[in-house]
């Protein structure tokens, strides 16, 4: 058998000018580096290849140097398509300067494209970007002038309008693993992320190109688990042995036991986060984590929900998810963002966004650059800076709930927190809700038009989408609203029914969140009277979301009341408590079976006009609901 090890120089010779190169990577987790530099200094030193279209679907690099800012050379590239640019600012510039032709389309489709190319169809038909700037009704996904031709196209299918992403054949691949041998055959057992590498070596096998894999180490032939084999070597034409510091495990960590999911971290092992205006935006979003659900946490100020989730002792009864393919355990942040420590599993980036795109999140929590009157966020382009949109089309589009993270402002923002009170020390020098954003990235009137719960999430303020647009619904304590919110923004939002952002949100101590998500505390908010008279339901800022918490609260009063011999009086606190209004039908129902069979009276109370309204809906049958402003109301009526 052929023994397929060679240089790295010797590699960088198998690329032929005009060739479709793709690379493997998330970040800085899986990027062939050896290769890439060699191919960079190949073409500084002979001027060849030139003419090059890359390929790629994450954002693989540091920001500066590394990963493919080493093929930010004018000349060796002609076309880039890629799913994120915030990482590769030397190839950014020459996409905005036009040097280039140059694409940003979602991470997901470009995923999803190498197993369609590899497959032989014509591309990736799919709903995700309808209503973005991928749109070819909008932008079509080009970043300057002189990118001409339409990749993307608007189809009607079954009566339903799609994007169609036009296919195209692969050249060149480079990838990254663990370990192989001279055969070729490749293992990833170091490698924190396993990413597309398989689909993308078989997409450029079959369309007759070149797959070069970099890993770390040789192991003679016939040694390697079968079932540790991540790119066999049918599909594999040349290994490259990398200088090791060409092949860190990511950016910012050269190697973990724990990234490799070969040991797990004891509980607590992670740093808590100091009480800034980062900590208390993902304290906040971490009171919409759903109790047995899949979420997705994006890169930057949502990554502070994680180490939230891990302080509040939530991990357990929630996975996270990264879109590169972790599932479960602790997201990681920074350079290292992509690994996890203590996952459940590492999957492909394809398989991934296949059960994103089904709508398989419960929540998808993610950055916000700028947000305008109508819903729309940008998270992608900002003037001359190019930062893409990554996976963010594909989650926050098929996500069923998704709350949107950042600061109110940006530039120099500071804050204070005397004695649980938020206090403005320095605004930010640029508003970041606008009139209308630079670039659609997120569809607000798309979301709303599909009734998508999304909030907007700041370290002052919480907004929803209503049907008119944002719509502030909650404020933190010490702000002034006129000055430190309206005055702050482009646009007059709808105005809600304000409530105060949870006071623990800004206290240094833990918040005791599980109790509140897990329900711990039924036991206390649903109680009898000494008497077995008088049965008090204290609902106060209880959020209910789902029909399990729904049957919980069913059977609790059950449980008291059953045993009776008599029907008893209740009186329910609604004072903040909030119904999910896809379980509002199930609550209702649940209520009214318990009113019919244990309740001889029932008084229901709650300060917000709002609540009271929805109340008296539901539970208006043959009869008043009975449902006052005060407490004070509610007792009076049942003593009467």
């Amino acid at each position: 058998m052929k023994d397929k090890i060679i240089s790295a120089a010797d590699a960088a010779r198998l690329v032929n000018s005009g060739d479709t190169i793709t690379t493997s990577g998330f970040v800085g987790i899986g990027v062939p580096d050896e290769l890439l530099l060699a191919l960079g200094n190949r073409f500084e030193d002979s001027g060849t290849p030139r003419d090059l279209t890359l390929f790629f679907a994450a954002g693989q690099g540091d920001g500066k140097s590394r990963g493919l800012n080493r093929l930010g050379h004018d000349g060796l590239l002609k076309r880039v398509i890629g799913g994120h640019w915030g990482l590769i600012p030397e190839i950014a510039k020459l996409a905005v300067a036009g040097k280039i032709e140059a694409y940003n389309l979602p991470q997901g489709v470009i995923s999803h494209l190498y197993r369609d190319i590899a497959a032989g169809k014509p591309g990736t038909l799919t709903h995700v970007g309808l209503g973005t700037f991928v749109d070819p009704r909008l932008e079509g996904g080009k970043i300057n002038d002189i990118t001409a031709e339409d990749l993307v196209h608007v189809i009607e299918i079954l009566g339903q309008e799609k994007l169609f992403y036009k296919a195209m054949p692969l050249n060149v691949a480079f990838l990254r693993g663990t370990t192989a041998d001279p055969g070729g055959n490749v293992t990833m057992e170091r490698e924190a992320l396993v990413i597309d590498n398989l689909a993308q070596a078989m997409a450029v096998r079959n369309s007759g190109g070149v797959v070069i894999v970099q890993v770390e180490r040789i192991a003679a032939r016939g040694t390697l688990n079968p079932r540790e084999v991540a790119l066999p070597a049918a599909l594999v034409d040349a290994v490259v042995v990398a200088e090791p510091e060409n092949h860190a495990q990511t950016y910012a960590t050269p190697y973990s036991h724990l990234f490799a999911g070969q040991y797990k971290a004891p509980e607590g092992a992670a740093k808590e986060m100091p009480l800034d205006a980062r900590k208390i935006i993902a304290r906040r979003a971490s009171f919409e984590l759903p109790v047995n659900g899949v979420v997705n946490l994006g890169i930057g100020m949502p990554e502070g929900v994680a180490a939230v989730a891990a302080e509040e002792g939530l991990l357990s009864h929630v996975t996270l998810t990264a879109e590169p393919g972790v599932i479960g355990g602790q997201p990681a942040s920074g350079l290292d963002f992509g690994a996890a420590t203590n996952t459940d599993a590492i999957i492909p980036q394809n398989n991934q966004f296949d059960f994103y795109d089904g709508g398989g999140l419960d929540l998808a929590v993610l950055g916000m650059a700028e947000a305008d009157a109508t819903g729309n966020v940008n998270v992608s382009r900002f003037g001359p800076r190019l930062a893409g949109a990554g996976g963010f089309i594909n989650i926050s589009q098929n996500a069923r709930r998704v709350v949107f993270t950042g600061t109110f402002t940006a530039g120099g923002l500071t804050i204070d927190l005397p004695e649980g009170q938020l206090v403005i020390t320095k605004e930010g020098r640029a508003k970041k809700f606008l009139e209308a954003v630079q670039q659609v990235t997120f569809s607000g009137k798309g979301a709303a038009e599909a009734h998508k719960p999304v909030l907007y999430i700041t370290e002052r303020a919480v907004f929803d989408l209503g049907p008119n647009g944002l719509r502030l619904i909650e404020v933190a304590p010490g702000v002034d609203v006129e000055r430190d919110i309206l005055n702050q923004m482009g646009f007059r939002p709808d105005m809600g029914e304000l409530t105060d952002m949870d006071p623990r949100i800004f206290a240094p101590e833990p918040m005791d969140l599980k109790t509140d998500l897990l329900h711990l505390d039924l036991e206390d908010r649903i109680a009898l009277d000494d008497a077995e008279e008088v049965l008090f339901i204290n609902f106060e800022k209880l959020r209910i979301r789902s029909k399990d918490e729904v049957a919980r609260i069913k059977a609790r009063v059950t449980a008291l009341c059953a045993p009776l011999d008599h029907q008893v009086h209740a009186i329910a606190n609604y004072d903040g408590a909030r119904i999910d209004e896809d379980i509002e039908d199930s609550y209702t129902a649940m209520v009214n079976a318990l009113d019919d069979q244990f309740y001889e009276t029932v008084t229901r109370y709650s300060s917000s006009a709002f609540m009271r309204m929805k109340l008296g809906k539901a539970f208006a049958r043959e009869h008043a609901p009975h449902i006052f402003e005060t407490a004070n109301e509610a007792r009076k009526f049942l003593e009467g």
